[in-house]
């Protein structure tokens, strides 16, 4: 069986990536799945709020593991996962990630360094959840190239939505150059102030525009203070406020994606007779 690959990308930043990409990771991880969570982006946000707060002094990153595959040396990725007390694995970040960046532009099948990474470890895991970088850089194409799934946290904001087309084109072009398996899961709506009016129009612009097209996500994310303070703490919003609206938010998501998955696997098999 085939792990789900999905890249958590928006070239925008501050729309919530990484805590869409941690607390769905914790949320599959509640639901037996075995979950592996990378950190593609060189500032380490993943890595820094799972607990680790200095990435740069970790032996073995994801940088590593990609310098490896560019030199054709074994890769061993085993040696760079690390293990967090809320069941999931993570794959981590430093700041020589951005030299990869650079390294990249010159190489040979430059888009497919991080899928020759995660082909050694994926078949130990149910779910890879990459956490991509807030631009549309050789690191989030790579990351496109190597996942079957997107998924698309945007803000309840005018601006953010506007930078949607430019996300959804790359996302087309990886998927007719690079990999026919790439689909977008959905987009999902975060930090959303439900008490006001704009959020709401936001919201329905959103589904207005692209509802016909791709799916919008049913679960909205919350705005919350909580939320922005677990950062700090290496732990998930399921552990820091179990009963809070956030952590709800996140488990009717964890629903929703893996309800997603279940539609999805069976009209393949459909397909398939």
């Amino acid at each position: 069986m085939q792990p789900t690959i999905l890249s958590i990308a928006n070239q925008k930043g501050g729309v919530g990536k990484t805590t869409t990409c941690t607390n769905l990771g914790f949320g599959l991880a509640q639901e037996g799945k075995r979950v592996l969570l990378v950190d593609a982006d060189p500032q380490a946000s993943l890595t820094i709020s799972l607990g680790w707060p200095q990435p740069d002094a970790l032996p073995v990153t994801l940088s590593t593991l990609m310098g490896r595959a560019l030199m054709d040396e074994p890769i061993r990725a085993e040696e760079a996962i690390l293990h967090h007390a809320e069941g999931v694995d993570v794959l981590p970040a430093s700041i020589e990630l951005s030299g990869m960046e650079v390294s990249l532009v010159n190489a040979m099948s430059r888009e497919t360094v991080l899928r020759q990474v995660l082909d050694g470890v994926k078949r130990q895991y149910s779910h890879i959840l990459i956490d991509c970088m807030p631009s549309l850089g050789m690191l989030t194409v790579n990351a496109l190239a190597a996942s079957n799934r997107v998924l698309i946290p945007v803000q309840a904001q005018y601006l953010s939505a506007k930078g949607l087309e430019q996300l959804l084109q790359t996302v087309s072009k990886v998927h007719r150059q690079l990999n026919p398996k790439l689909a977008i899961d959905g987009i999902l709506l975060t930090m959303v102030d439900s008490r006001t009016n704009y959020a709401r129009e936001i919201s329905a612009l959103l589904r207005e525009t692209y509802g016909s097209k791709i799916r919008v996500f049913a679960t909205d994310i919350p705005h919350s203070v909580r939320a922005a303070e677990i950062s700090a703490e290496g732990k998930s919003i399921f552990a820091h406020d179990p009963k809070g609206k956030v952590a709800e938010a996140y488990r009717a998501l964890t629903k929703e994606v893996m309800r997603i998955e279940k539609q999805r696997e069976k009209h393949q098999a459909d397909l398939g007779r």
